[in-house]
This record gives structure tokens, C-alpha cells and sequence, in this order.
């Protein structure tokens, strides 16, 4: 995907992460899309998104984010690293949030969304959890042009998810819904789940204990790897576009 949002959301996130993260935000190299609410546009970036991760973990990284609440490819990105943990959004959100509570709602821009963000609920065994999608009828270049419209969108729906849906979370359903959950979860009084913030706080974990536990996906079974002479032939590591934190912490993200 393009830098369009690489500055904003990186200077977010900084203030959102421990103080000992190096935070690089990475764009893939080339052109390609602003968003990815169509399948067609995953498909479109799927080889780079892949040969970022390569290299990223051929960098030394100690975690990778994918950033789209679709979580494209992030089986595949876990088959082709062995010593890097990776994460992605809604993932990430729908973990903490099961620790967090015992419902949540999931706000998405479009109803368009809603079908393939289902389909990765089912995957992630979570189905039991989830009260409600709700749309706020933007798109993902939307969310940042009038931050208090979709502050106040964001708002009406995560009001009626508490109060008609019965949810004790709320999930914000895009990477471009970043900036707002401080002030609404202590206006609603239930966690909001911002999806920049929380996949950055998982791979912290996973990096953290990927170091002292030495625990990383398994190679056993899904996330196989495969063998490196028939992967390199297909894919191969690729520097995206950067914008790099200050050098002056020890985990990489």
C-alpha cells in the first residue's frame, strides 16, 4: 500500500509504544493502493507485502505488523519466518479484547467489509465472542478527513453496541480509525480497541517472549515453512519504503 498515512500513523503509534521500541512504518515498494476494501486490491499486493516480511526478518526485526484489519496474508507471512514474530490487526484486537471482556462489537466502515472480517472471526475460534459488526458508512480515505465527524459516527454506533448489542468492547475496525479510542472508551466506559495500538502492543508481547522463551509460531503443522531453494525461486527479500524511527531503543517492530 501507498505512504499516504505513514506519518500520522507513525507518530501515534510512537507515543502508544514502550520506551525501548525501535517503530520503523514501512509502505510496500512500488505503487499500489491507498486501501484495501477490495479483495482485488489484496491480491494486488500480495508478493510484496510477503517479500517486505522476507526482509524484515533477513534485517533482524523482531516482529512484523500487517497493517490492514483484514490481516492479508499473515498465514502465509508466518510460513516464511522462523525467527521473527508476526501479527495483524484484527488478530491482535480479538485477542486482547477476549481478555478484555466477553462480547465485542467490531465498527467497520462499509457494510462491504463485513463478510471477509466474518470469515476471519470463524478462523480465529472467536465467533462466541463477537455481539455485533457495525458500519458507520465511510471508507478508509474518510476516517481521517473530519476527525470529529468520525469521531461522532464512531460514537453514536459504539453507544448503541454497549447499550442494544450488549457488548463489553468495542474494536475499532480499521488501521485509519486511529486517534479517537482514548476519548470514547472514557465516554462509554468499556475498553475501545484501537487497531494500530493493539496489534503494536501483541507484537511487543510476541517479540518479548520470542527473545526470553524462545516461542514463535510452530512449524509443525500450518505454518510450515518452505524449503528455502523452491521459496527463493518465488519470493525474494525486497526493501519497502521507510519511515524509521529514532535510533535509540532495542526492539523492532
Amino acid at each position: 500500500m501507498t505512504d499516504a498515512f505513514d506519518d500520522p500513523i507513525g507518530a501515534s503509534l510512537r507515543s502508544e509504544a514502550r520506551t525501548d521500541t525501535i517503530l520503523d512504518i514501512a509502505s510496500l515498494p512500488g505503487e499500489g493502493p491507498v486501501h484495501l476494501e477490495y479483495s482485488a486490491y489484496e491480491m494486488a499486493v500480495a508478493v510484496p507485502t510477503l517479500q517486505t516480511v522476507l526482509w524484515a526478518e533477513q534485517e533482524g526485526y523482531d516482529a512484523a505488523v500487517i497493517g490492514c484489519f483484514y490481516d492479508p496474508f499473515i498465514r502465509a507471512a508466518k510460513e516464511l519466518t522462523t525467527n521473527m514474530a508476526v501479527t495483524a490487526p484484527a488478530e491482535a484486537c480479538i485477542r486482547i479484547s477476549q481478555s478484555l471482556g466477553e462480547r465485542f462489537s467490531i465498527l467497520v466502515g462499509r457494510e462491504k467489509w463485513i463478510p471477509e472480517m466474518h470469515e476471519n472471526i470463524r478462523k480465529y475460534g472467536a465467533e462466541d465472542n463477537l455481539a455485533s459488526f457495525r458500519s458507520l458508512n465511510m471508507g478508509v480515505v474518510e476516517f481521517q478527513v473530519d476527525p470529529h465527524i468520525t469521531e461522532a459516527r464512531i460514537r453514536q454506533e459504539a453507544e448503541m453496541a454497549v447499550e442494544r448489542d450488549r457488548a463489553d468492547v468495542v474494536i475499532l475496525g480499521c488501521t485509519i480509525e486511529f486517534g479517537f479510542y482514548r476519548n470514547l472508551q472514557e465516554h462509554l466506559g468499556v475498553p475501545v480497541v484501537d487497531a494500530t495500538v493493539a496489534p503494536l502492543r501483541y507484537a511487543e508481547m510476541l517479540a518479548d517472549i520470542g527473545a526470553g522463551q524462545n516461542w514463535y509460531h510452530s512449524p509443525r503443522l500450518g505454518y510450515g515453512t518452505p524449503d528455502t531453494d523452491e521459496r527463493a525461486s518465488l519470493l525474494a527479500p525486497r526493501k519497502p519504503k521507510l519511515t524509521p524511527a529514532p535510533a535509540n531503543a532495542s526492539t523492532t517492530v
